[in-house]
């Protein structure tokens, strides 16, 4: 049986993707920036238990909810609740 990997159609299918997990956003002032040091808490626009976005590059492609991960106390994943069709593309 041929490994689908190697068919043109899936040439890209192995490759990596960064995504970017979106908390929250901020707007500070100037004063504000120049202010910041270690230890500066940077007030968001939104809650503990919001939803998060996922991104890739620019394009939201899902929503979700920060968890920690089982096993691996301290590590955050996503639990998706929200998925874009990502089938046809962006």
């Amino acid at each position: 049986m041929p490994d689908t990997l190697d068919q043109p159609e899936n040439a890209f299918l192995g490759v990596p993707v960064e995504m970017t997990i979106s908390v929250g956003k901020a707007k500070p002032l100037i004063s504000e920036l120049l202010a910041l040091s270690q230890g500066t808490i940077i007030p968001l626009d939104s809650r503990i238990d919001d939803p998060v976005e996922v991104y890739i590059g620019d394009k939201l492609i899902a929503r979700g909810e920060l968890q920690e991960i089982e096993g691996d106390a301290g590590k955050l994943g996503v639990r998706l609740t929200q998925v874009v069709d990502l089938q046809h593309g962006f």
